[in-house]
């Protein structure tokens, strides 16, 4: 695959991959397909989900101990947290799994910024001042069964808006849960957030956030069909509706 260096101009813009045509062995009619998704974004996509799932679990257990944000809430039980939908059974079972799958959240949202950086992919999904106006006609869609607009890059603003409040929500859970994670090493940080208390409260709201994305990002996966699944599971999606010149390309080996 060639990304972002099929030519100058793609190497500048690089908003969408190349389409390519091919035709598959044993068959007459060639096939239009768009290589999507990288290995490398297609591993840290689903390690980032079961990290994001087993967080949240566990963290739930972990408040379930406390349930309360301190003085600036009543000290009573805020909620009451289902056992059915919390990880680790007791305080320190749940501590465990939160800081393992910790490790693995920090690594792998490295992992791929650090990819989406170097490759220039980040342009295809990063909300930029350009996508403002192309929020709402999404949003009709999507929620009010208006017409579609015209689809002519792999992710709409709407989807681009979605996707980098997400790494936000990721730094932002990151740095809160550091101060919770040791408190006395980052201290300065804790005093930047409002102490150890607002830290926590921070945490929770970070949380709150990726489970607000959750139903937002499988309508849109169910919305856009089937092959858009697939495409996060092998790489490649068939028939892309954005327009862009076809290239006779082989498909990238191992991906």
């Amino acid at each position: 695959m060639r990304p972002c260096e099929s030519s100058k101009k793609r190497a500048t813009l690089c908003t969408s991959p190349e389409v390519i045509s091919f035709r598959p062995s044993g068959s007459a009619t060639p096939t239009r397909a768009a290589y999507e998704h990288p290995l490398v974004i297609r591993y840290t996509h689903w390690l980032t989900a079961v990290s994001l799932v087993v967080l949240t679990a566990s963290g739930l257990q972990i408040f379930a101990a406390f349930p309360s944000f301190g003085s600036k809430v009543p000290q009573e039980d805020l909620l009451t947290v289902p056992p059915a939908v919390t990880i680790g059974g007791w305080l320190g079972g749940a501590l465990q799994w939160h800081f393992t799958f910790m490790w693995i959240f920090i690594a792998t949202g490295a992992v791929y910024i650090g990819y989406q950086i170097v490759s220039g992919r980040y342009r295809m999904v990063l909300f930029t001042p350009r996508d403002i106006p192309g929020v709402w006609p999404m949003v009709r869609h999507y929620f009010f069964f208006k017409a579609r607009p015209p689809v002519v890059e792999p992710y709409n603003p709407l989807q681009k808006l979605a996707y980098t409040t997400t790494v936000l929500l990721g730094v932002a859970s990151v740095l809160t849960g550091l101060v919770l994670y040791n408190p006395v090493q980052f201290s300065g940080l804790a005093w930047a957030m409002g102490g150890f208390p607002r830290a926590r409260i921070w945490h929770a709201l970070a949380m709150c956030g990726f489970l607000a994305f959750l139903p937002g990002h499988l309508l849109m996966v169910a919305l856009h069909g089937w092959k858009n699944f697939v495409a996060m599971l092998v790489g490649w999606k068939k028939d892309p509706e954005y327009s862009t010149s076809d290239s006779p390309g082989v498909m990238p080996k191992g991906g």
